[in-house]
């Protein structure tokens, strides 16, 4: 990484795999690595963790070897894989490794369990695969080069893990996609002093005028250490504040002027039209002289609820979304590249749209990074089971905590869902446990981030919630218009059994205040198909034969929500046609259905 992009890290070029927390060199162990199934589940027992070990066949990582891109493309059931490859001297030297150091080997996400190993030595276990793991292999690197070894579990058959669209059944069905095994994001080498900075969050207080670092160190210090914190924003000195910390963890609060400046305090706030990041740099200095430094980015903004009214730095700020899976043709979950994640981002704004749904997939940093940068809100949505267990349980809380202090200080990130449908909890109405725990994930949410509106279960059988969301695909414009048309006909919509057929809340009588004045946002509708040159069987929730019935259709939908005078906003289905499911504004290879100022004025309500 160039020195003036640590300077500027709210301008790197979006490749580093952790874009909140830099150092000035790291290095890539994507490519080529070997590869093999396990489908009898007998490497443990057979040695195939030991080094060199000739591979069955190679992979390009990390793309998932359902994929095309990964050189596989076997989309079969197949519960374990293997992965190896060889860290080399070159390896340890474009990582800047030395003898002083510690070495660790970082991944971004693998898909289910992962375990680890460096010459035969087991480095350490993960589970949950859609939140990173980071493994020290500083033994193996002082004896030089050395091979890794992954061992991935990823059982098809098991609904108690967090799958998110990820079919279970050995072809895609209805809205269910190929699976994502194994390593599907970055792998990568880093080398840090002896001391070093694990973990760094942002939490701003605009009121207040101040924001707040949480820091945590690799591990307590001896005799305390320096922290010094330096603020930026495009190149001029916001805040400077040093602490001498004893702990892991501590919190450092910064005063920041401008904030308190009445009038002038907006030029500093993050929105979609003025993505406004001030840079960051942190500075860890042990008594024996160690240093580390990283590099760092945050946005300043409130995102809130009031009334009818999602509220984005205080002001009414009505939600104009869209589903978002995050999947590719040739690289499923994974990304083709890292130029696809900023298009990605860049298409749904060109579309007209200020927020993305990303639904059922905990997405790429990098994906978050360019939507902090140009300026999209995002909705994050946790992976569901499918199967309610202790088991289950357990398995979706951690992730879930994973996933919130990974993403925390991202400004985009605008809503937290963690239930979708009653997708896990498909009793949630008539169990009382399958109701506590959807309960228990709000709060769950809320205690480890109390700034961003949480969605106890979007659609419908809503718990405590921070705003009520309700999926309609009503597709008769007339229809859809006269039940959101005034706050009379919209409180009819919602009371008792919704739109889909279930009831939209599961709150006790003496509770059902807590969202009779939430924001309604219809977070799900549309959903039409124009797919004629599909070359599988398609569906959608209405069908276009042409791209005039097309237009009209989506003009009808679109203008229906429009003229609501008390929505709090909407979210369309969706955005990319992804396999069978092509109800796409644009298509899997994102080319627009439509002229893109077409589909942005029906999407901004313009004529």
């Amino acid at each position: 990484m160039a020195e003036d992009v640590f300077s500027r890290p709210s301008r790197q070029d979006g490749t580093h795999p952790r874009p909140q927390l830099l150092r000035p060199v790291w290095h890539s162990l994507d490519g080529v690595w070997g590869f093999e199934y396990d489908d009898g589940d007998v490497g443990l027992t057979e040695g195939w963790s030991e080094p060199n070990r000739p591979p069955a066949r190679t992979i390009m990582v990390p793309y998932p070897p359902e994929s095309a891109l990964s050189g596989v493309g076997d989309t079969g059931h197949h519960p374990v894989v293997w992965y190896r490859r060889r860290v080399t001297e070159e390896d340890l030297a474009a990582a800047e490794w030395d003898e002083g150091g510690r070495l660790l080997i970082h991944f971004g996400a693998v898909d289910y369990r992962a375990s680890v190993w460096a010459d035969g030595r087991l480095l350490g276990v993960h589970e949950g695969g859609h939140t990173p793991f980071t493994l020290d292999a500083t033994a193996a690197a002082r004896r030089g080069s050395f091979e890794i070894v992954v061992r991935a579990e990823d059982d098809p058959d098991d609904l108690e893990q967090p799958r998110g669209k990820q079919d279970w059944l050995p072809d895609p069905h209805v809205i269910w996609y190929h699976r994502t095994t194994g390593i599907w994001q970055t792998v990568w080498l880093e080398t840090v002093p002896s001391l070093y900075l694990t973990g760094l969050a942002w939490e701003t207080d605009v009121a207040a005028g101040t924001v707040t670092a949480d820091i945590e160190l690799s591990g307590r210090p001896s005799g305390g250490v320096d922290v010094e914190v330096e603020l930026t924003y495009e190149g001029t000195a916001l805040a400077r504040v040093g602490a001498s910390v004893s702990e892991p963890r501590s919190r450092i609060v910064l005063p920041l002027p401008p904030l308190t400046n009445g009038q002038g305090y907006e030029d500093l706030l993050w929105t979609p039209d003025h993505p406004r990041l001030v840079d960051a740099r942190v500075t860890v200095r042990t008594t024996a002289g160690a240093t580390d430094t990283v590099a760092s980015y945050f946005g300043m903004r409130t995102v809130g609820v009031d009334g009818a009214h999602f509220l984005l730095n205080d002001r009414p700020s009505p939600i104009v979304a869209v589903l978002a899976q995050g999947y590719w043709p040739q690289s499923h979950l994974a990304a083709p590249s890292v130029d696809a994640l900023r298009e990605e981002v860049q298409l749904i704004k060109d579309l007209g749209f200020t927020t993305a749904r990303v639904h059922q997939k905990i997405e790429d940093p990098r994906f978050l990074y360019w939507a902090d940068r140009l300026g999209l809100m995002v909705w994050e949505e946790l992976p569901s089971a499918y199967r309610f267990s202790a088991t289950s349980v357990s398995r979706l809380s951690r992730e879930w905590t994973e996933a919130i202090a990974r993403d925390r200080s991202h400004p985009s990130v605008v809503a937290w869902v963690p239930v979708n449908e009653s997708w896990g909890v498909q009793q949630v109405a008539h169990d009382p446990r399958q109701r506590d725990f959807v309960r228990a994930l709000f709060h769950l949410t809320k205690a480890l981030d109390g700034t961003r509106p949480v969605i106890s279960n979007d659609g419908w059988e809503h718990t405590d919630s921070s705003l009520l969301t309700v999926h309609d695909y009503q597709n008769d414009p007339e229809t859809l218009s006269a039940s959101y048309r005034d706050d009379d006909a919209m409180r009819a919509t919602i009371a008792g059994i919704g739109p889909a057929g279930r009831r939209m809340t599961l709150l006790a009588e003496n509770e059902a205040p807590l969202l009779s004045s939430a924001p309604v946002v219809v977070s799900e509708f549309g959903g039409v198909t124009y797919a004629p040159d599909a070359q599988i069987e398609t569906w959608g929730y209405a069908v276009a034969e042409s791209p005039d019935e097309f237009e009209r259709r989506l003009r009808g939908v679109f203008g229906a929500l429009q003229a609501s005078r008390v929505l709090g906003g909407y979210c369309y289905t969706q955005l990319t046609d992804t396999l069978q499911e092509a109800n796409g504004l644009v298509d899997e290879n994102r080319v627009p259905k439509l002229a893109t100022e077409v589909i942005r004025a029906i999407v901004r309500g313009e004529s």
